[in-house]
């Protein structure tokens, strides 16, 4: 069940660091469109951390492209993967099918998907995404990205797209940085899920 954990454990080490000091030079580089899009692209980096190293995730949560709200805090007890995301994104255009995909395999696992949409100037746009590759979990709609600041110590602003997963106890288990693909994300997620509530002291 450790078996991703025990493989990360030279990455752990350094990206612990950056649960601080979140954006540094060698973290993430700027891809060919950036300077277009206004975006960085992350390098890939996974981030998976011990139980005893997680911090709460802070408070978090905005209205759904949808209609209705989302909050963090009510999802406690689930694991709740976060995927930030623009669809001016290319790396989120194809990592889109994969989460999705990853979504139906583990929803039944008390793990919820939630998107946060950031930069679209309309919901539109946002939505005309979620119809093109199928998506049918929620996204909150955070175009200024004022809500994602409650993450700023955790992820850039400007790494898109970035994906967070939540555990049980509403600590942050791990980050990457860019774009995953279906094997890796499914894998991180269910080797989280299977840990269960954390023992009381």
């Amino acid at each position: 069940m450790r078996r991703l954990a025990r493989a990360a454990t030279s990455v752990v080490a350094v990206v612990a660091v950056l649960m601080v000091a979140a954006c540094s030079d060698g973290q993430v580089e700027r891809s060919d469109n950036a300077n277009q899009a206004g975006y960085i692209a992350g390098d890939g980096t996974i981030g998976i951390y011990e139980p005893s190293e997680r911090e709460p995730a802070p408070e978090f949560g905005g209205e759904l492209l949808d209609g209705g709200e989302f909050s963090l805090a009510e999802a406690a007890g689930d694991v709740v993967v976060l995927n930030i995301w623009g669809s001016w994104c290319p790396p989120c255009r194809k990592e889109a099918p994969d989460l999705q995909a990853v979504y139906e395999t583990v929803a039944g696992d008390g793990v919820q998907f939630v998107g946060v949409n950031i930069r679209d100037n309309s919901k539109r746009a946002a939505t005309a995404f979620e119809d093109e590759f199928g998506i049918t979990y929620p996204s909150v709609y955070d175009p200024k990205a004022d809500a994602l600041l409650a993450f700023r110590d955790t992820v850039p602003p400007s790494a898109i797209p970035s994906t967070l997963v939540i555990d049980r106890e509403g600590r942050i288990a791990a980050r990457i940085l860019g774009g995953i693909g279906e094997a890796s994300l499914r894998d991180i997620v269910t080797e989280i899920a299977a840990e269960g509530p954390a023992e009381s002291s």
